[in-house]
């Protein structure tokens, strides 16, 4: 039942800074062009930094715009370019995944930020542990997507920026896929998140591996994680806020919001891997979140956390997990796992015994 009030709620003001004066924009502008090669192009970057001056005085996040179109609420509202573009390859996705013909697609998530190709100078041991189990969905027949989150840290231009929250103020203003970036006038740009919303969409089934930093999931994960809030209630049309308008979000919602799960239905698997302390705690936690998405688990043995090389020097850590054969067969018989969910899944054989089932609090 949707849940009324005998007036809107205030949407509450107050916290937002004030916009830059000229000079500590400029400050900000040529961060990126401290290296001395750039002074041969001055007087360009001046006229360049002037475009983003105005830009940013006058808030132009989204530049290229067009008519929404039919099937929105208000065709005529102007709606982001590149978010109609990030829609469209969801919508196709969506359908793909959902074709008896299409090829099984399992998503391998690297959550590490280490690789050889930064400063840590050494592959991580999640990478490896995803290798382990690419060669058994391989060897199923199964189309594998290894995302490596590591890329974030050693790609140039590579970011996922954070999520603002916008699901707090109220579920409808959060947009699926989400609509925050890129926001142009903050150069706010390059978000690697609209390409992993469609390859998540297109997977049947999704592996997630990472090590445990500091009790919590490695960091680049829990960034791809926050923003994946919105497939979890999102609003698939921004046009029904008016973009970000939170006192029609808000007013959406109280009339009753269906929270729909964008990405329910599929298989999950996951390797939590640490050395000292906190393994079981990430991996409850992540095993929660994708509980709570409607995702379905394929089974005990494709949900681990793990020790390698407990409270042994960092220094020997691969070789470390070059002597534990056991738990090397463990991440592989989380993929078989896995492998055997996504085939039951599609042919019927496979589904969530809470199917059906109307929560009373769907939020």
């Amino acid at each position: 039942m949707p849940f009324r009030t005998s007036k809107a709620p205030r949407v509450r003001k107050g916290q937002a800074p004030d916009t830059l004066e000229r000079d500590q924009f400029h400050e900000r502008f040529m961060e990126s062009f401290r290296d001395p090669a750039f002074q041969t192009e001055k007087a360009s970057l001046q006229r360049i930094e002037l475009i983003a001056w105005e830009a940013y005085q006058e808030g132009r996040k989204a530049p290229v715009t067009r008519k929404a179109g039919p099937g929105y609420a208000d065709p005529e509202y102007e709606l982001s370019v590149d978010w109609l573009e990030a829609k469209a390859r969801i919508e196709a996705a969506q359908a793909a995944w959902g074709n008896p013909q299409t090829r099984s697609r399992v998503l391998l998530v690297n959550g590490s930020p280490r690789n050889d190709g930064t400063c840590p100078g050494e592959i991580s041991k999640s990478w490896r542990l995803v290798q382990l189990a690419r060669e058994v969905l391989d060897s199923c027949g199964i189309d594998v997507d290894v995302l490596d989150l590591s890329l974030l840290t050693s790609e140039y231009g590579r970011q996922i920026h954070p999520c603002k929250g916008c699901v707090s103020t109220a579920m409808p203003l959060c947009h699926w896929p989400c609509s925050c970036y890129p926001n142009h006038s903050l150069r706010q740009t390059g978000d690697w998140m609209n390409e992993i919303y469609e390859r998540w969409v297109a997977a049947h089934g999704v592996m997630l591996f990472t090590p445990t930093h500091w009790y919590q999931s490695a960091s680049p994960l829990k960034l791809m994680a926050d923003r994946l809030v919105c497939a979890d209630g999102g609003n698939p049309d921004p046009t029904s806020t008016h973009g970000k308008k939170p006192d029609e979000a808000k007013a959406l919602e109280l009339d009753g919001w269906g929270y729909p799960k964008h990405l329910s239905g599929r298989v999950y698997g996951l390797v939590v891997h640490g050395d000292v302390a906190g393994v079981e705690s990430v991996r409850r936690n992540l095993s929660d979140w994708l509980d709570w998405m409607g995702l379905i688990d394929a089974g005990a043995q494709a949900r681990l956390d793990r020790y390698i090389g407990y409270y042994e020097p960092y220094a020997n850590s691969h070789d470390s997990l070059d002597a534990n054969e056991d738990v090397q067969e463990e991440v592989r018989n989380a993929a078989r796992a896995v492998a055997l969910a996504v085939g039951e899944l599609r042919s019927g054989k496979l589904q969530a015994p809470d199917r059906g089932l109307k929560p009373p609090r769907p939020k």
